[in-house]
C-alpha cells in the first residue's frame, strides 16, 4: 500500500474516531402555552465540539474530500466562509496536521476569527462577501491546495439515505413525543445543503412532515425560490452571520423544498434576544430567523384549530456575537428599531400569534 494512501486512511479513522468521541445533539422542547397543543422543538447544534450546526458540514466535507483523493498530508485546506464552516473545518485540519485559511468577509464577527486561529488556521480577509469564491480559488491554485467550496459540494458529501445525519436524528429523537412526526422542519440556507439533507430524507422516509426554509434579507434564496432563475445575485451580504448568499448556490435544492418565507433582519435579531429568556443562555441571529419562522408556522397552525410539532434548529452560541447582536449600539446602527418585534413577540406570548 502506498504511503499515500496509508495516510488517507489513517485521516478517515482520525475523524471517524473523533465522530465516535461525540454525543448526538439535544433536542429542546420549549414552554410556549400560549400555543398549546403545538410543540416547539430546537435541535441544539451548539454543543458540538466547534460549537456550531457547521461541525456535522465540515466532518462531511473532509471525508468526502480524503475519498475523492482531493486531499494528501501535505495539503493546504482553502475555505470561503463568513466564519462557523471555517471555524469547524480549522479543528479537522489540526486534527489532520494540515494547514488550513479562511477567506472572510472583513466584517466577520472577531470571536470567530479568534477560534479559527485557536484551531491554528489563518483568516484571509477580504471587502465583500461576493469576492470569497474566486480568492479562496486562487489562493489554493497560488499554494497548490484544495479549496474545500463547502458552496458546492454541502448537498453531496453529507448521506442524506444513512443513519448519521441531522434528518435522522431528529427523528429518531422525536420518537416519543406526543407528536413524534413533525408537522414542520424550519431552517434558514447558508450553503443549502443541510435544507436538501432534511428534504431529502423527508420523502426518502415518505414522511408527510413539510420543510420551510426561512431566508434572511439581502440573500437571494428566497427570489430564487420564486422565479427559478440561478442568475440572481445581489450586492449587498446577509447581517445575519452563517445564513443568505449573494447568488444561488450550487447546493442550495429548491425541490426539497415545500415553503420559503422572508425574515427581516430585526425580527431575526429580536427573537434571539428573546429566546435568551426561554433558554437560559444566548444564541446566534440565525437561530433567530429559524424561530421566527417557526412561530409564525405555529401561530397559523393554531388560528386553523391544528395541533402537531414543528422541529428547528439552534444553528450556535449567541457568545460569538456579544459585539454584534447583543450590543445594543451596533444592533441600532446595523439592523435598525427591532422594537416593533419585541411589540410582535410579547402579542405572541399572551395570544399565541405573531
Amino acid at each position: 500500500m502506498s504511503t499515500q494512501r496509508e495516510w488517507t486512511n489513517n485521516a478517515i479513522r482520525k475523524i471517524e474516531a473523533d465522530y465516535q468521541r461525540s454525543a448526538d445533539t439535544h433536542l429542546i422542547k420549549l414552554d410556549l402555552p400560549c400555543i398549546a397543543g403545538i410543540d416547539l422543538y430546537l435541535k441544539d447544534e451548539s454543543t458540538h465540539p466547534t460549537g456550531s450546526l457547521k461541525h456535522r458540514l465540515a466532518r462531511s466535507l473532509f471525508l468526502y474530500a480524503l475519498s475523492n483523493g482531493w486531499v494528501g498530508p501535505e495539503t493546504t485546506i482553502i475555505e470561503s466562509s463568513s466564519g462557523s464552516t471555517a471555524v469547524s473545518e480549522a479543528y479537522f485540519a489540526r486534527l489532520l496536521g494540515l494547514p488550513f485559511i479562511a477567506v472572510v468577509p472583513q466584517k466577520t464577527a472577531r470571536k470567530k476569527i479568534e477560534q479559527i486561529e485557536f484551531y491554528g488556521g489563518q483568516a484571509h480577509f477580504v471587502e465583500r462577501s461576493d469576492q470569497i469564491y474566486a480568492e479562496s480559488r486562487r489562493l489554493a491554485k497560488e499554494l497548490n491546495g484544495h479549496y474545500m467550496d463547502q458552496f458546492t459540494y454541502a448537498e453531496r458529501a453529507t448521506d442524506w439515505r444513512g443513519n448519521n445525519n441531522i434528518a435522522d436524528s431528529i427523528f429518531n429523537q422525536m420518537k416519543l413525543e406526543d407528536h413524534p412526526i413533525p408537522e414542520w422542519i424550519v431552517m434558514s440556507p447558508g450553503t443549502g445543503g443541510t435544507s436538501a439533507t432534511i428534504g431529502r430524507f423527508i420523502r426518502f422516509q415518505q414522511h408527510n412532515t413539510k420543510l420551510c426554509v426561512v431566508d434572511p434579507e439581502h440573500s437571494v434564496f428566497f427570489d430564487y425560490y420564486q422565479t427559478g432563475d440561478t442568475a440572481l445575485t445581489s450586492d449587498t451580504g446577509s447581517k445575519i452571520e452563517g445564513i443568505g448568499r449573494p447568488r444561488v448556490e450550487p447546493s442550495f435544492i429548491s425541490g426539497v423544498v415545500d415553503e420559503m418565507r422572508k425574515v427581516p433582519d430585526a425580527a431575526s435579531v429580536t427573537t434571539a434576544q428573546w429566546l435568551e429568556a426561554k433558554l437560559g443562555r444566548k444564541v446566534g441571529a440565525s437561530t433567530g430567523t429559524n424561530v421566527y419562522g417557526a412561530l409564525q408556522l405555529a401561530s397559523e397552525m393554531k388560528q386553523r384549530g391544528e395541533t402537531g410539532s414543528i422541529v428547528t434548529l439552534l444553528c450556535d452560541s449567541g457568545e460569538r456575537y456579544l459585539d454584534t447582536y447583543y450590543n445594543p449600539t451596533w444592533v441600532a446602527e446595523n439592523i435598525g428599531d427591532i422594537a416593533p418585534y419585541q411589540a410582535k413577540l410579547e402579542e405572541f406570548e399572551a395570544l399565541g400569534c405573531i
